[in-house]
């Protein structure tokens, strides 16, 4: 979707997409709108609560199964197991995607890893391809007048023409870049607390063999998980930059991470949109 900035203005009913890497300030922006007036989407909450919710679940059952006092409870439905996803709180998102590595030191079979990640990917093309549908709930039954498409992280990585073409047809799609000179301590704050990522598939499978043949390891079971993630993570983030970049010249608008971390209220949030409409 493109517009001028004083159609931006204009614009009766805002729908727009936050898209960015980890760490670039998309929740914290989103959450500088006034919750009254902005339905607040989240990407990630949408996968973990309808498209990955009973593969998260089976993955707490096959854990908690194993320990034999849960493992009775369970069988004798004596109790029973939940997870409680919020948009602030998707551990249970991030725990079932998990890390690859020697699973004696909790990381996944190389098998097991890549179907979590596919199943991941599925389920974010098809949580973005909700949005659509969610723009008019949001209004028709909630009566909300704006809309805010908070994306995950990995949006870029889909590799799907038609999901980035439904977001740009319902929304306004806005790419906050991380300045270069922030872009280290992102790397540095990443590499010191590995969290699980997912991975384009052939981005995955060239860097594993670099990291495998760089260290020694006769094969990714061997691995320590944190160690992989931590050495991959730069070079995931600078395979993102392109990408977001490519999105963004293509589809919608990019603003700057400083300039949005400086937004406090809606009508800031508003001024910095239309004046990167401006500047295209």
């Amino acid at each position: 979707m493109k517009m001028t900035p004083q159609e931006f203005l204009n614009w009766q009913s805002k729908r727009i997409t936050l898209l960015g890497m980890s760490g670039a300030g998309k929740t914290t922006l989103a959450n500088k709108l006034p919750k009254a007036k902005w339905f607040h989407y989240s990407g990630d909450y949408r996968i973990g609560t309808k498209y990955l919710k009973e593969p998260i679940l089976d993955n707490i059952k096959r854990h908690a199964i194993s320990v034999p006092f849960l493992r009775e409870l369970l069988l004798s439905d004596s109790i029973y197991v939940s997870s409680k996803i919020t948009v602030d709180n998707l551990t249970a998102v991030s725990s079932f995607l998990g890390k690859l590595g020697n699973p004696q030191l909790g990381g996944l079979s190389h098998l097991e890893f890549k179907r979590r990640q596919q199943l991941h990917h599925q389920a974010e093309v098809s949580a973005m391809r909700d949005v659509p549908d969610f723009i008019h709930k949001a209004e028709d039954i909630y009566g909300y007048k704006h809309f805010i498409n908070d994306a995950g992280g990995s949006v870029c990585e889909l590799d799907n023409q038609e999901t980035l073409t439904t977001l740009a047809q319902h929304s306004l799609i806005i790419y906050i870049k991380i300045p270069p000179d922030l872009e280290q301590t992102i790397i540095d704050r990443a590499k010191n607390d590995p969290k699980p990522l997912y991975y384009r598939e052939a981005f995955l499978d060239t860097k594993l063999n670099e990291f495998l043949l760089l260290n020694n390891y006769a094969n990714s079971n061997l691995m320590p998980p944190d160690e992989f993630v931590s050495w991959i993570f730069p070079e995931l983030f600078k395979s993102r930059i392109p990408r977001y970049e490519a999105i963004a010249d293509q589809y919608g608008y990019t603003i700057d991470a400083t300039d949005a971390a400086e937004v406090k209220c809606e009508e800031d949030f508003i001024a910095l949109i239309a004046q990167a409409i401006s500047h295209k």
